[in-house]
């Protein structure tokens, strides 16, 4: 009995996924016609939450031709805002949504100013919930340099010297904070000290690669000034 070996062809269809990183031709016209009503004041929102009630607040008038415009998975709603141009995006959590919707805000509209809001913890009794706070100066405190155990105030961090880490800002100590703290003295905890520290920024008009420090940031005067008028009204 003979046996045949029918062999199998198989043919594996594969599908090809483009990805495009620029802005195609028809977003650039569309973008066109909106920055041609401009600048606008960028509106950035972390989340609906705190979105919504701007949305349904009767100051803000929906642009009646082109009211949003979609791209790189986030929704640039294009209106009025108490007389004042606007665009509004929603960033999403996380410092990194905030940095990458704020740099296509910047990059894709004619803007002349940025504002963030939202909601914030407070540490001063005086304010109270509703009350509606504007920073002279504000920090991102999320960079540290966690310094080893057994090394304290005195002792260097780990690339002090070559001046990636300083501690000029003043640091955390977790000993401070046992649950079995006595009499303000503090027990050992093996965590020990976080130190903050400046953020690296790369000016646009700096020397590219070269980097700069920055921990206080100073909110624009003429905007201090603006939304300070605007609340006293």
């Amino acid at each position: 009995m003979k046996m045949k070996l029918l062999g199998l062809l198989v043919l594996v269809l594969g599908s090809t996924i483009s990805a495009n990183g620029a802005v195609s031709e028809v977003s650039w016209r569309e973008i066109s016609k909106i920055n041609r009503e401009g600048p606008y004041v960028g509106i950035v929102v972390p989340n609906a939450f705190e979105l919504n009630p701007l949305l349904r607040s009767p100051s803000f008038v929906p642009h009646n031709k082109f009211p949003y415009f979609d791209f790189a998975g986030k929704h640039f709603r294009i209106g009025v805002l108490e007389k004042k141009r606007v665009i509004v995006v929603m960033t999403g959590l996380s410092m990194l949504n905030a940095g990458i919707s704020t740099q296509l805000l910047l990059t894709l509209f004619d803007i002349e100013g940025v504002v963030h809001y939202g909601i914030a913890g407070n540490a001063n009794p005086k304010l109270q919930i509703g009350d509606v706070t504007i920073p002279q100066y504000w920090a991102h405190t999320g960079l540290w340099n966690w310094q080893r155990f057994g090394d304290g105030p005195k002792d260097a961090l780990a690339l002090e010297a070559s001046g990636d880490y300083s501690r000029r800002f003043g640091y955390l100590k977790f000993a401070d904070y046992n649950n079995n703290t006595k009499h303000s003295k503090s027990a050992t905890n093996l965590l020990n000290n976080v130190w903050f520290q400046a953020e690296e920024i790369f000016p646009v008009n700096g020397t590219a690669e070269v980097r700069q420090h920055a921990f206080w940031v100073s909110v624009d005067k003429l905007t201090l000034r603006l939304q300070r008028a605007q609340m006293l009204n």
